[in-house]
């Protein structure tokens, strides 16, 4: 292979020396850009370097000391917009990027962008972005933050980071980026046909329609590849030209001089006018999507060789000696000496550390560079100005929903860095009222509505919170998560991870979630399934089951995502939102009394109701509910003391505590609401498992593995109070028999003062 690589170069050069080189179409002089002799130079040095990097990296894959070979060979038209666009833009890039991510460190004195990549290229410790955990391209010094998978799943947070850098003009407030700053977001032409890429379009284009500004402007890398897919030759321009609301910019990839004057005009007209802009770009992709990648497989021999003869190295050469900025004899010796300075610190950086422990690789999971200080509780005034007529109703035992809008209101008050934003958050209020009237007391600029598009919503939040922004985001349904999953999966949970904590994206997400819905059915609005959550490394997820609990649980969600700089997701269980009544109708022992400000429940903080007993039943959400309702029957009818153990925080588990609550327990009854495969009780077994010796009787309650369906014969699948009682009495008459450290008859359970 190091032959092969060094043919090429070795071939790059004789075509220059021969001068067999492709004819350019003078229809735009160097003085119709404004660029100077030295700035052409010092692009297509960019552009070059990228391009031996590309080699060597596939070399050093041959060898065993490579791990990354998805290459910019072809795209290296773009390094106009590293020449163009400011250390104060932010920019989301493309996988093909590496002569752009070249010249723009060359905006920054110090910067080592050879020695970076080649660090990341041999996923060494010491990559200064991701660690060795991946080769991408993001700086933190070079405004640029990492994108692992740029299959369109970075448009979304690009809008909202665009979409952030106004409205904190709008609210006076100070963001990370300037207020004349603009946001760029790279893609490829396969990806423009991705849900993802469309529904972000479809938002920027919403935005502008609206009369928003959005300082975004999209660059698609046309290469005519999606792999192996070819895409038509006129559908990028078909599909983006005539949309309502996106100017729409073309330059052909190949010439240097016509991506600068297209490039101009269109980050001129976004960072002038404030409006979305997209930059279709015609390139070639040279040497296979990647070194794996067999192009003979499915393009022809011709068709490569087209492509090899429509090398950009071999149209900036050609201009280079047209405008006799540089001889062909000076592009062989750079191109030579460059090849060797690649090689010579290649061999260097396979020598340094790379990541040997399991310690080591997850230790930037949860990484906050730089920890925020928590803002100052409102003032009681203030607090008296903001309720108004609400004032006394704090005092009175209310339900869920108008708790935790209590909550939100508080919480906007304290941190003016809080934005919510979802479907019908705004003039109606939510679907079960939990956002009411917060649009009227703190404007629509705090309190948006979103388009019906939960991937734009997840998109605009993470956006936001690269800007400084705390958003609290909604999802309406927990089902209609399954739509954007991707956003929170492959985008704000992995930022940290790949920057070792210089990037984050805070955020609290709130989901109307699980079953027991009635009146209301069919699985999209009863969904009862956690598992897409519960996988995620690093995401914190609540889930209180009363509204005391759900007050200072959100306290403290929404200071650990500031103070922290995490993601966390809040499950609010839709059936309880205006539940009162806990053993019969009219009791109101449900609806409880707003906690004072300042009271909150710590992030893996358990729930525990009652004394040393020998069974436990540990639960959350609804079976909390359903728990207390059996326990007061097991209690009055068979004399059976219980611990309740409400989980609470579903990541992380807090298994010391949890372990210390029931270490002395005969029987372990989990009551698991959601599905029986993938559920939350089958980490709790394996838990008990872990950490019990001896092991205690443990069984579980789960829903079964069903979609939810419509009216009464939802609780045929899901977990009832009757059968957490039979359960109860089932696992004590048949093990309190043979369990040594179990009381034999109910007597013995008063005997000792255990009741």
């Amino acid at each position: 292979m190091r032959q092969v690589d060094e043919a090429r170069v070795n071939a790059f050069c004789e075509l220059v020396a021969k001068g067999e080189l492709p004819e350019r179409e003078h229809t735009i002089g160097i003085k119709d850009t404004g660029l100077s002799p030295q700035a052409v130079r010092d692009m297509f040095h960019s552009q070059l370097l990228s391009r031996l990097l590309d080699l060597k990296a596939r070399q050093m894959q041959q060898q065993g000391q490579g791990f990354y070979t998805i290459g910019s060979a072809g795209h290296e038209g773009n390094v106009v917009l590293g020449q163009l666009l400011g250390l104060q833009d932010m920019l989301f890039l493309h996988y093909r990027s590496g002569a752009l991510f070249m010249q723009r460190s060359k905006l920054l004195p110090g910067s080592t962008p050879l020695y970076d990549m080649l660090l990341a290229f041999a996923a060494s410790a010491e990559d200064p972005i991701a660690g060795g955990r991946h080769k991408v391209f993001g700086s933190l010094p070079l405004n640029i933050p990492p994108q692992t998978s740029t299959i369109a799943s970075h448009l979304p947070k690009a809008v909202g980071t665009a979409y952030s850098i106004p409205l904190h003009k709008q609210l006076n407030s100070q963001g990370v980026l300037a207020g004349d700053a603009v946001v760029m977001c790279s893609f490829g032409d396969a990806s423009l046909n991705h849900s993802t890429a469309q529904g972000a379009l479809n938002t920027a284009a919403w935005i502008h329609y609206r009369h928003l500004p959005l300082p975004l402007l999209l660059v698609c890398e046309d290469n005519g590849l999606g792999i192996s897919v070819k895409t038509p030759t006129d559908w990028v321009a078909m599909s983006c030209k005539q949309r309502p609301g996106i100017k729409y910019f073309y330059a052909d990839g190949l010439d240097m001089l016509a991506v600068y004057q297209a490039s101009v005009k269109a980050i001129d007209y976004v960072r002038r006018y404030r409006r979305p802009a997209l930059l279709h770009l015609r390139m070639v992709r040279l040497y296979g999507h990647a070194g794996s990648d067999a192009q003979t497989s499915y393009l022809s021999s011709q068709e490569i060789q087209r492509q090899e003869q429509q090398d950009p190295l071999l149209y900036s050469a050609r201009l280079l000696l047209d405008l006799n900025i540089m001889s062909a004899q000076d592009i062989i010796a750079g191109c030579q000496q460059q090849w060797e300075q690649v090689s010579r610190v290649a061999g260097e950086v396979v020598k340094r550390p790379k990541l040997t422990t399991r310690q080591q690789v997850m230790s930037t999971i949860t990484a906050c560079v730089q920890q925020k200080p928590l803002p100052d509780l409102p003032s009681t005034a203030a607090r008296k100005l903001l309720f108004g007529n609400e004032w006394r109703q704090l005092s009175q035992p209310q339900p869920l929903n108008k708790l935790l809008n209590f909550a939100l209101a508080d919480l906007l008050l304290q941190y003016p860095q809080i934005v919510i934003c979802g479907e019908d958050v705004g003039k109606k209020g939510g679907v079960y009222g939990v956002t009411s009237r917060l649009q009227h007391k703190f404007g629509p600029a705090r309190v948006m509505d979103a388009l019906l598009d939960e991937q734009s919503i997840l998109g605009l939040a993470t956006g936001l919170a690269h800007n400084g922004f705390l958003p609290v985001a909604e999802i309406q349904f927990l089902a209609y998560l399954h739509n954007a999953e991707d956003q929170l999966r492959g985008e704000a949970a992995t930022l940290a991870f790949f920057s070792q904590g210089q990037f984050t994206n805070p955020m609290v997400i709130r989901i109307a979630g699980l079953a027991y819905q009635r009146g209301f059915g069919g699985h999209f609005h009863n969904d009862n399934s956690l598992a897409v959550l519960r996988d995620i490394p690093g995401l914190v997820i609540a889930c209180p089951a009363n509204g005391a609990d759900a007050v200072a649980m959100l306290r403290s969600a929404v200071a650990y995502a500031w103070q922290q700089q995490r993601v966390v997701v809040f499950i609010e269980p839709i059936a309880l939102y205006t539940t009162k009544d806990l053993h019969q109708v009219g009791d109101n022992l449900w609806a409880q009394v707003y906690p004072e400000i300042g009271q909150t429940i710590e992030v893996g903080e358990i729930g525990v109701d009652g004394n040393e007993a020998p069974i436990a039943i540990i639960t959350y959400g609804n079976g909390v509910r359903l728990s207390q309702q059996a326990i007061r029957i097991l209690e009055q009818q068979d004399g059976l003391p219980i611990k309740l153990i409400d989980l609470r925080w579903l990541a992380p588990i807090h298994v010391e505590a949890l372990v210390k609550e029931i270490q002395h327990c005969s029987h372990i009854l989990i009551v698991d609401e959601c599905r029986q495969t993938g559920s939350v009780s089958e980490q709790l077994v394996t838990l008990l498992v872990e950490h019990l010796k001896p092991l205690p009787v443990v069984e579980r309650i789960t829903a079964a593995d069903s979609f939810i369906p419509l009216g009464a014969a939802a609780n045929l699948v899901l977990p009832q109070c009757d059968e957490i009682v039979q359960r109860v009495r089932q696992m004590w008459h048949t093990y309190s028999g043979t369990n040594e450290n179990a009381p034999s008859t109910h007597s013995e359970l008063t005997a000792g003062g255990v009741a």
